[in-house]
């Protein structure tokens, strides 16, 4: 190849990137991926951060919305045209699902929370087992169930899906009972409900089992979100952490997985530089 046909090639090459670049750009926004991405409220409205950017932003880079907001920001979200994605189902994480005496009170939440779902277009409501206590696998499973049941017609009603979450017991949540997945989808099978299904944190289930893409492979008609993290430390997605997020994303989207993944980790530093390269990672 002379200099001339490698300058003229270069020249070809820019052109159409330049053209992928413009069709993947759009009124500011970049092109989504097979799924959509959204951020934790918690771990990105941190102290200091301004509130009305983080959201302009967030809409900028590509994010279709938060979730877990505080009330009196989802009209601001909904005004510039992001989702509320999911919001808490009821009200206690660790008096939760596997206690008959915690159903009347969870029934009246999830109901209620329903209700505003529908009103604001909320796709998930996020529950959880709650401690063990001593309870044994079987009779906090049996519990959850019974608990679900409760629920699982009015969520299909509502076209809302409940999603129970995983969470680990090792770190962060000790005794936890919904700690591995195969305990949160026999949960699911016995509910037997398009709208009775999985919350699979990605950072959680590390800890607690790993082989994290072939467990998504094996169960991902059960799995209705995902969140992310890097780990060890909940924290951005560097070399500093064990998880390779791109080829976990690849391997979600191959599978047709077409709703939410969301971040809920903590930046280490800019917060809005972490938004923009865990959406770029993450977008395939």
């Amino acid at each position: 190849m002379t200099r001339r046909e490698w300058l003229r090639t270069t020249a070809l090459s820019v052109t159409a990137a330049s053209l992928v670049a413009a069709n993947e750009q759009k009124g500011g926004e970049k092109r989504m991926g097979k799924f959509k991405q959204d951020l934790s409220w918690w771990c990105f409205a941190r102290p200091g951060v301004d509130i009305k950017r983080l959201i302009k932003e967030a809409k900028a880079i590509g994010y279709a919305g938060f979730e877990l907001v505080p009330r009196e920001w989802w009209d601001p979200i909904k005004d510039e045209g992001l989702e509320i994605v999911t919001i808490g189902g009821h009200a206690s994480l660790t008096d939760g699902l596997n206690r008959k005496e915690n159903h009347n009170r969870i029934e009246e939440e999830i109901l209620r929370n329903l209700e505003l779902a529908k009103q604001y277009g909320i796709k998930i409501l996020i529950c959880f087992s709650g401690n063990r206590r001593g309870i044994s696998d079987e009779e906090g499973l049996e519990n959850t169930v019974e608990g679900l049941k409760r629920v699982a017609k009015a969520a299909e009603e509502a076209g809302v899906t409940l999603a129970l979450e995983l969470l680990n017991s090792k770190v962060d949540h000790k005794d936890y009972q919904a700690d591995r997945t195969w305990w949160g989808v026999e949960v699911c099978k016995r509910v037997n409900s398009p709208r009775v299904k999985l919350l699979y944190d990605i950072y959680h289930m590390q800890i607690m089992e790993g082989d994290i893409i072939r467990t998504i492979q094996q169960n991902i008609q059960w799995i209705a979100h995902f969140h992310t993290a890097g780990n060890p430390g909940r924290r951005d997605f560097d070399d500093d952490q064990e998880l390779n997020y791109r080829g976990i994303m690849k391997a979600i989207a191959a599978l047709g997985y077409d709703g939410y993944v969301g971040h809920e980790f903590i930046p280490k530093g800019d917060v809005f530089e972490a938004m923009r390269r865990a959406f770029e990672i993450c977008n395939v």
